[in-house]
């Protein structure tokens, strides 16, 4: 059973793409299996920093082969400046490498317009999207009027894209109010995206299914984080796609047999992006100072959108919640050393809602905006963390802050990052 899961268990950003990186140098193949561009995985490999939102993090390891899988959208040419970007700092990114599943949605022109225009009209009570199409891509789909990776391949594309075009300038004209588009121009656009990216194009389900079947190694991994899934995330505060493990299996193409490993990953505080409840935000210094300036890459600064991020105590709660329609059975912590200046450290342990003590979301995340966090205060620590690569060089308080989570999540922890860079990693635990 050699697929591994890496999911987000919070609101994204939690740090999945360094993770990833790090488990890529054992796999095979690195397969993402949900979201579009607005997602953004930051890897740093020595001094070089790589900014990714459509490619698998696992491009940055030499040896394995990427895939966008069928669950994804993708802009064209986004994915085109990435790949160009990418071979213009010495990483192969040619077919041979890089796999683009025929099932992925395409995201045209209309659909960021219809994005931000929908945006604009909820008025004060905008959900805080990236504006980049994803959800009216994803609406295409589900409506059964989307283009596909595979539809490149067709020798009448072109005539898709114009049909498609003219089609939604209906919309923007008499709904939004908005100039139409030039179902040409845009098709002629499309037509040269294809040349370039029909050779990505693949049966990726299939390859991935060879690889498993030859008893080679597949890393799943997602974008944003459980609390934005469709389904099980604080709707409306939500993405278009689902990120939880079980997207895998539909974004892939595989089945439940095939897993091994789903691996959390959590940040060692909570953050979000956008609007939406979280019961543990702070708005004060403590919110600032886990923030950062922003003159540090690893400060809490959206990857795809530059946007500052809400920051607060970790919830255990949604943590416990993320555990559950997971199944993890592993759990990454990341930025421990952003702590090192807080004590005491507090932790949600439970809420009151109603006047109700819970200490899980038997009610569904949705209803946070009732959940008053009660927390649990623990000791900080001042020294440095950043060189610590065994448990024994954390200091004692550190160590019981992660023992802490792990005995209230009951899912052990296997790794801790302690800094940006590959190399700093704790290992805590055996796979």
């Amino acid at each position: 059973m050699p697929l591994s899961i890496v999911v987000g268990t919070q609101w994204g950003d939690e740090g999945k793409g360094r993770i990833t990186d790090l488990l890529a140098a054992e796999a095979d193949m690195v397969a993402r299996y949900s979201g579009g561009d607005n997602a953004g995985h930051t890897v740093t490999v020595g001094g070089q920093i790589f900014k990714l939102h459509l490619i698998p993090s696992g491009i940055v390891q030499p040896n394995t082969i990427s895939v966008m899988g069928a669950g994804m959208v993708i802009n064209p040419q986004r994915l085109l400046d990435e790949i160009d970007g990418l071979t213009a700092r010495g990483i192969d990114t040619s077919p041979s490498r890089l796999k683009l599943s025929t099932g992925s949605h395409l995201i045209l022109p209309f659909h960021p317009l219809l994005d931000g225009a929908d945006e604009t009209s909820r008025g004060r009570a905008t959900i805080g999207t990236t504006r980049r199409g994803i959800g009216p891509s994803y609406t295409d789909k589900a409506a059964r009027c989307g283009l596909r990776a595979g539809d490149m391949l067709a020798p009448d594309f072109g005539q898709r894209v114009f049909e498609a075009v003219r089609s939604k300038n209906r919309i923007l004209v008499e709904i939004y109010g908005l100039a139409p588009l030039d179902p040409e121009q845009i098709a002629d656009e499309y037509r040269s995206h294809a040349n370039r990216l029909s050779p990505y194009v693949a049966d990726t389900s299939a390859q991935v299914h060879r690889v498993l079947r030859s008893g080679g190694r597949v890393l799943a991994e997602g974008a944003q984080g459980t609390l934005l899934d469709l389904d099980h995330g604080t709707y409306p505060y939500v993405t278009s796609s689902s990120p939880i493990a079980g997207g895998a299996l539909t974004g892939l193409g595989v089945g439940p047999r095939e897993v091994d490993r789903v691996i959390g990953i959590a940040k060692a505080f909570q953050t979000r992006v956008g609007k939406g409840p979280m019961p543990t935000e702070q708005l004060g210094p403590v919110g600032d100072m886990l923030r950062g300036t922003g003159e540090n890459p690893w400060d809490e600064y959206g990857t795809t959108t530059g946007r500052p991020r809400r920051c607060g105590w970790l919830d255990l709660v949604l943590l416990r919640y993320a555990a559950r329609v997971n199944g993890l059975t592993h759990l990454v912590i990341t930025k421990l050393d952003v702590l090192g200046s807080l004590d005491p450290l507090r932790v949600c342990n439970a809420y009151r809602v109603a006047g109700q003590l819970i200490d899980s979301v038997p009610f569904g995340p949705h209803t946070l905006d009732q959940a008053e966090p009660l927390y649990a205060d623990l000791p900080g620590w001042t020294e440095s963390v950043t060189n610590a690569r065994t448990a024994s060089d954390l200091p004692p308080t550190a160590r019981q802050y992660l023992e802490f989570i792990q005995q209230q999540i009951d899912v052990p922890i296997v790794l801790a990052s302690v800094g940006p860079q590959r190399e700093q990693i704790v290992r805590l635990g055996d796979w």
